[in-house]
């Protein structure tokens, strides 16, 4: 057998190690080879790298110096996995020939020898997994069985042998598969390649495990199990992923006592192949070109990246948030944290057969090892992304001491909260967005509430809800319940007026900027350690569940649906409060106690025609562009008055009392009266865009023409009849203009407009709290804008809401989150 070693260093522009940015391809800087032998698996610890081979062995090279070290011969068949336990320094391999070997890494001498369940034929053993938390192996086999060997002192000497003086169970010999009564096998049982000679590799003084009866799940995949990772100290305990050849992804939870099924994802690309995973996130690598990428907590399927069709996936290995893709036409793909491909490279002459990443301590580098069937191993020298946040299970969202960190946990738990880009709009955030939900999920854990993430649809195509609920420790057991809405999803930040970075939280003169510090990061977080600190001082008198939602920039995308999917876990609530707006001085703070509802139209108009040239056939064909002037044109009258029949007929009087309320809050603002309740009261339209199809050249005439409009409406009109009028207004105007082009018109996210009851007992409340608080009476407010859940909210759950805003007026910063903390603490 041929061994060879060759440095590639040569072949990168430069003798520097440490050269390659962030983003840029990763390059070869090693290779390894061993002749006439695919490389079917990869593992590494600090000091080696092992491959296991077509012909049955395991290679041991230096990591350092990438000479081979040692050769570990023993299993009888083809390496098909191996695993390095860390917490015990061991090897561990599966093999064709139904056994699972551990091997000592320190003396590269086996120390066991396990056997799969001798009552079935288990077959290849595709895929193994260890556990440190269970001190157990796991086994997934060709047969399609998965089976599991516990390392335990106090092992029952009973199933399977006697123990030995570490109690670790030996196998006795079957009844039937072995003829001899020993602990032994014959030479034609060790080695199949040559039935009549011992194995020479295997020492007498190995002891033999085997798998007991109680430790198999016969039949659960219908299709071998080809892959597997173990998920350790997760929130529930220790998890199992399984991929098998019918196309699905199993979920257990482990015990002592063994594996028990939690969920099954249907991948639908053929058979999973590969598994990696981080945090709650599992991604699958699948056999028709697809990587499905599923979190375990929402248990749906919330992305699948198309590396190429119909080229197996064969191995994925993670860096941060760096995906590597390896497939079976020798390329290897990098996708970053929001699932674009960031590079590609044909990494090998044939089939990339095993993949891992591993570090390198001497100067802190990471490698990405790949292994394939033209004899090769592929050393490449890979660079962690820059940083960006990624939750992690094992991580804390909020350290338990900020002191290192310069400042306290709440503006350390409110910098990386804004952090986290979640931009719901832009489906390139929305892995971004799913982050958000995982962070503030484990934030408000950490803060004493008990948590979990609730999807909001089966496809993962929008963002989850988060649900925590703070129970009260102060009073009787059926203290009132105050639900807290809140959203983690923010609008785009583009830089301009921006003088720091939106995604960092930047403190300046007693302000903090950053994108979502008011709405409606800052506010969350406020509200969510002011009910953490009465809970430790053991002084909440009534529970708080924070409801959170992602989607309510995009118009709170399937909210409804799931608040009533999920209403018997939410609870039963006496009272709503949110946090979504700002005040309307600088020093004074506020009650918002309205807001108007909105209505989004679509219009289209279209002639059927393509896009054509003014000086050909201007004049000659009816242009959507003058229809749709012509149609917006008689929205509205030349005094702004909105002229669908019927529109102002329910409009809601201005009372006496909100005049002279407006006349007081002139004073304050320095602005007309008449603005204020222009702005807040009174209904409105808005003619958004107009778009139009082709190049947006000035002698292109558009076979296609879109605008979007809105409706802002007010107490008392009603939602469904004002858009419904506005629909039947467009088409009859557009009749009217007897144009042979055809129309369009579609509503869009509507909202309902909301007015607080001024009079309810929880109102009084909260304005006796800010009272309290900053020592003067709180300015009764409106807001223009629109929060489409309030409304519903109030319906949904039949009781009131109301209103505390925490932002400035001046700039959308957050001023003194920590007063907000504390006056929620008072209102509490």
């Amino acid at each position: 057998m041929s061994f060879v070693s060759n440095s590639s260093d040569s072949s990168h522009p430069s003798l520097s190690r440490n050269i390659q940015s962030e983003g840029s391809d990763p390059y070869q800087i090693h290779s390894l080879h061993k002749l006439n032998s695919s490389i079917l698996c990869l593992a590494a610890n600090a000091q080696y790298i092992f491959s296991g081979n077509q012909d049955n062995d395991i290679l041991v090279w230096d990591k350092k110096t990438f000479e081979l070290k040692a050769t570990l011969q023993g299993h009888s068949r083809s390496v098909l996995a191996l695993v390095y336990a860390e917490d015990k320094q061991w090897l561990l391999s599966s093999s064709g020939d139904s056994t699972v070997r551990v091997w000592s890494t320190i003396t590269l001498k086996p120390v066991y020898i396990i056997d799969t369940y001798t009552e079935t034929c288990a077959g290849d053993l595709y895929s193994i997994a260890w556990c440190p938390t269970l001190q157990t192996i796991y086994i997934g086999c060709q047969n399609t069985s998965l089976q599991w060997y516990r390392f335990t002192p106090a092992a029952s000497a009973s199933e399977s042998g006697t123990t030995t003086p570490n109690g670790t169970v030996v196998r006795k010999a079957h009844k039937f598969f072995d003829s001899y009564p020993q602990f032994e096998r014959r030479p034609a049982d060790l080695n199949a390649n040559n039935p009549q000679t011992p194995n020479p590799y295997l020492s007498p003084e190995v002891p033999r495990l085997e798998v007991p009866s109680t430790n198999v799940i016969e039949s659960e995949h219908f299709g071998y199990i080809y892959c597997m990772t173990v998920l350790d100290e997760r929130e529930f305990g220790v998890t199992l992923a399984t991929g098998s050849g019918d196309e699905t992804v199993k979920v257990w939870r482990c015990t002592t006592l063994g594996p028990s099924l939690v969920h099954t994802f249907e991948c639908n690309y053929g058979a999973v192949l590969a598994l990696v995973a981080h945090g709650e996130t599992v991604y699958g690598g699948c056999q028709d070109g697809h990587i499905k990428i599923m979190d375990l907590e929402t248990k749906t399927l919330v992305r699948s990246i198309i590396v190429q069709e119909g080229i197996d996936i064969l191995n994925l290995s993670l860096i941060d948030s760096d995906l590597y893709a390896s497939s079976a036409n020798g390329q290897v793909k990098r996708f970053s944290g929001s699932f674009d491909c960031t590079a590609s490279w044909r990494a090998h002459d044939g089939i990339v057969l095993s993949s891992l990443i591993t570090g390198r301590t001497e100067d802190n580098s990471y490698m990405l090892v790949t292994g394939g069937n033209d004899d090769n191993i592929k050393v490449w020298n890979v660079v962690p992304p820059l940083p960006r946040f990624r939750s992690s299970s094992q991580e804390d969202a909020i350290p338990s001491d900020c002191s290192k960190l310069g400042g306290d946990r709440i503006s350390y738990a409110l910098s990386k909260f804004v952090s986290i880009p979640s931009v719901s709009c832009y489906l390139t955030h929305r892995e971004d967005c799913r982050q958000a939900a995982i962070w503030l999920k484990k934030c408000l854990t950490q803060l004493g509430a008990k948590t979990q993430l609730l999807p909001t649809s089966e496809s993962g195509s929008t963002n989850p809800l988060v649900l925590g609920t703070f129970t009260g420790n102060q009073g009787p057991s059926n203290r009132p319940r105050l639900l807290f809405y809140g959203h983690y999803d923010v609008i785009p930040a583009p830089p301009e007026g921006w003088n720091s970075d939106p995604f960092t939280l930047d403190g300046r003169n007693g302000y903090l900027y950053g994108r979502g510090v008011t709405d409606n990061k800052g506010p969350i977080i406020a509200v969510a350690f002011a009910a953490a600190e009465l809970l430790y001082q053991r002084s909440l008198a009534v529970d708080v569940v924070f409801l959170v939602e992602g989607q309510e920039e995009c118009g709170s995308v399937n909210f409804s649906s799931a608040v009533d999917k999920y209403k018997d876990q939410i609870g039963h609530v006496d009272a709503i409060l949110v946090s979504n707006s700002t005040w309307i001085s600088e020093d004074t703070p506020c009650i918002t106690y309205g807001l108007r509802g909105v209505i989004h139209c679509s219009i289209e108009i279209c002639n059927k025609l393509p896009d054509s040239h003014s000086g050909v056939d201007g004049g000659g064909v009816a242009e959507p562009m003058k229809d749709m002037i012509n149609l917006l044109s008689m929205l509205m009258d030349k005094q702004q008055q909105i002229q669908i029949p019927g529109f102002y007929d329910h409009v809601r009087p201005q009372t006496e009392a909100e005049k002279e309320l407006y006349s007081q809050l002139a004073t304050i603002t320095q602005k007309p009266a008449s603005y204020m309740a222009s702005r807040w009261r009174e209904p409105a339209l808005t003619i958004h865009n107009v778009e139009v199809s082709g190049p947006n050249n000035s002698t292109v005439i558009p076979g296609t023409v879109n605008s979007q409009i809105s409706l802002r409406i007010v107490p008392d009109q009603k939602l469904e009849v004002i858009a419904g009028s506005l629909c039947q207004f467009l088409l009859s105007s557009f009749s009217d203009l007897q144009s042979p082009n055809e129309i369009r018109v579609n509503i869009n996210n509507p909202a309902d407009w909301w007015i607080g009851e001024l009079d309810d007992p929880w109102f009084k409340a909260l304005e006796s709290a800010i009272h309290e608080e900053w020592g003067v009476v709180p300015l009764r407010i409106r807001e223009g804008g629109s929060v489409p859940s309030v409304p519903y909210l109030e319906k949904a759950f039949a009781c009131h809401a109301f209103h505390l805003p925490m932002g400035q007026s001046s700039v959308r910063t957050l001023r003194s989150i920590f007063d907000c903390s504390e006056l929620i603490t008072v209102y509490s």
